[in-house]
């Protein structure tokens, strides 16, 4: 495992370099976790600072990057994952076993990449009582997975669409994943539940758009839902909005990313590099608008917006990331690699961009924000492969199983 986001800030343990053509160069030391129990009893014994109390020790140790708290001593391993220091980044991703499963569902594991200590660590399924059959393949497609599609917004990981059994929309109310307390809840019962939708974040809202329902419906595939994330109202007032239709139905053929770049959602109605129809919905006038011609002439690929301010994109066909120049309406090539051709999904946040591989078996990690810029691998765990990854604030580390 390499380490993938560290800090508020991204940086990386000195003792692990990296090149602009392939992995790390440089093992990173054996790190050996202690166990809970342990921690927390070095920790009472031990002041996080000599002199100070404990609570103005934190606020100067939150100064000091998570990877160099963690190779000092236990109570500074112990501090950066309680719940009072600030989260660092950590990867999250939706896994399918490799092995055949009986009947048509396959076996479904979410994890999280620990940066600091290079482990996948397990999180809980959704308990029993909230829906999660999830149909992956079906013998009348199989050669073509059956996508879920899922979004993150407010630090929380959301599950939109999916199909089920029947080939029907599998979920009828998101399901809401939260790092911090490490628990799954249901969202606001959809106004029509569908799957092969556009499906999108911006500004701590979720959007659905277009898709097909128990079957095609043109009110459906022209539809747009807007549900508003707002943690400080009571749950009961949560509830999908409408917004304005599409023109038509086209955008009901794949399930695509809808990516919120400065305060619009932009999206195109077929992936890979077949001829598409594009569209741009601005959410402060609730109107939607032609895609510019370079910027859909160019987009032939996976694409994520870092900080919902520069879309990336990797053209699946060549393995190339390119970064969308507005101003001169045209993708600009960051990097080509062979590990990007096929790419499946990209996520974006704090200068590194993290491409989901064409066989799920690895997840690239660029660095953009390196001159030139720098590419690594973060290998999935055994007997796992991807199905979408995500960018999130880490999880509490002792109390998840690690593999």
């Amino acid at each position: 495992m390499r380490t993938l986001l560290s800090t508020t800030t991204l940086d990386f343990p000195t003792t692990t370099s990296f090149t602009s053509a392939g992995r790390s160069t440089a093992k990173r030391p054996k790190l050996h976790l202690p166990t809970a129990a342990k921690i927390e009893h070095h920790s009472q014994q031990q002041a996080l600072l000599p002199g100070l109390p404990d609570h103005l020790s934190q606020l100067c140790l939150s100064l000091v990057p998570p990877i160099t708290l963690y190779s000092v001593c236990h109570s500074w391993r112990h501090l950066i994952y309680s719940p009072t220091f600030p989260p660092f980044l950590s990867l999250y991703a939706l896994f399918e076993s490799t092995e055949p499963q009986p009947g048509d569902s396959n076996s479904l594991q979410f994890c999280s990449f620990d940066p600091i200590s290079c482990d996948w660590q397990y999180l809980p399924l959704p308990p029993t009582g909230l829906d999660f059959r999830f149909l992956l393949r079906h013998p009348s497609f199989i050669s073509r997975k059956l996508p879920i599609q899922s979004v993150s917004v407010s630090g929380k990981l959301i599950l939109l669409a999916a199909t089920a059994d029947q080939l029907q929309p599998a979920l009828s109310k998101p399901l809401i994943f939260d790092p911090f307390t490490k628990q799954w809840t249901h969202g606001p019962s959809l106004r029509k539940p569908r799957r092969w939708c556009a499906a999108g974040a911006l500004r701590a809202a979720v959007f659905v758009a277009s898709g097909i329902g128990s079957h095609y419906n043109t009110d459906v595939a022209r539809s747009v839902d807007k549900w508003y994330l707002d943690y400080q109202c009571e749950k009961h007032e949560w509830r999908w909005e409408k917004m304005r239709n599409l023109k038509d139905g086209k955008f009901s053929r794949e399930a695509i990313e809808a990516v919120g770049w400065r305060g619009k959602l932009c999206m195109v109605n077929v992936k890979g590099d077949a001829a598409k129809d594009g569209t741009i919905y601005d959410v402060e006038k609730d109107s939607w608008e032609d895609m510019p011609e370079g910027m859909l002439a160019g987009w032939r690929g996976p694409a994520a917006a870092m900080e919902e301010e520069t879309i990336y994109l990797v053209d699946e066909s060549k393995g190339s990331l390119k970064r969308y120049d507005q101003f001169r309406d045209s993708w600009a090539e960051v990097l080509e690699n062979e590990m990007l051709e096929g790419a499946q999904q990209i996520a974006a946040a704090r200068g590194k961009v993290c491409v989901l591989r064409a066989d799920g078996g690895g997840i690239v990690v660029v660095d953009v924000s390196a001159s030139p810029a720098m590419l690594w691998v973060v290998d999935a765990p055994p007997g796992l492969q991807g199905v979408a990854i995500h960018i999130l604030p880490r999880s509490s580390h002792q109390e998840i199983q690690t593999k």
